[in-house]
């Protein structure tokens, strides 16, 4: 989207980008996007990635990586789910072997208990429901006009370009890939169904 609008992809991690864009986190940006919500004359969508892909990539990115500054995930956050949960990280650097599932089914007990009961802490952005993500923008007077599936992200993004006023258009067979958090964490020793037994799905259910 910001290529559509200038024709040119940021220079930087766009997390970090401070203009040329609004966002919620900006409070000169606030009045904006709250009057274009209300309004609901703006193209709004979002896409939603399985729970089941989306947990696991909680656990190598954010628990056994090293993020790109070098440090933990939210400093203490993870000595404060390891301890009590158990959860292996596959050594100082998320590379070593380690036993996969058991540390996902740990993890899924250690982001259960705060989304459902709110202790030992509160629920994190990355691992907490989708839904209560989609719902805030809702409760808070917006409508999505398109909600597509992250596993088919051409076919939802190309939906929103071809209904979007656009300035510069976007070919997203040339668009480059790839993903920041890739190299921080351990590689998937299985595939995504191999990591949820019966107790996995219902934990991910409660989530």
């Amino acid at each position: 989207m910001y290529f559509s609008d200038r024709g040119r992809f940021y220079d930087g991690d766009i997390h970090e980008a401070a203009e040329g864009l609004h966002k919620w986190a900006s409070e000169d940006s606030q009045p904006a996007i709250d009057r274009r919500a209300r309004a609901r004359d703006t193209l709004a969508f979002t896409c939603m990635r399985t729970p089941y892909a989306r947990v696991l990539s909680s656990l190598f990115n954010k628990i056994c990586g090293i993020q790109r500054s070098g440090t933990r995930y939210r400093g203490k956050l993870v000595s404060a789910l390891i301890e009590p949960y158990g959860i292996e990280l596959g050594g100082p650097d998320g590379q070593q072997e380690f036993d996969q599932i058991a540390s996902l089914r740990r993890f899924l007990l250690s982001a259960r208990d705060p989304i459902r009961w709110r202790r030992p802490m509160e629920p994190d952005i990355h691992w907490s429901d989708m839904s209560g993500h989609v719902a805030t923008f809702i409760a808070n007077g917006g409508r999505h006009d398109r909600i597509f599936a992250t596993e088919c992200a051409d076919t939802g993004m190309q939906a929103v370009l071809d209904a979007a006023p656009i300035r510069h258009p976007v070919d997203l067979a040339q668009i480059p890939r790839f993903n920041e958090s890739e190299g921080y964490g351990p590689r998937r020793a299985h595939p995504v169904g191999a990591y949820f037994d019966d107790l996995s799905r219902h934990l991910v259910y409660e989530i």
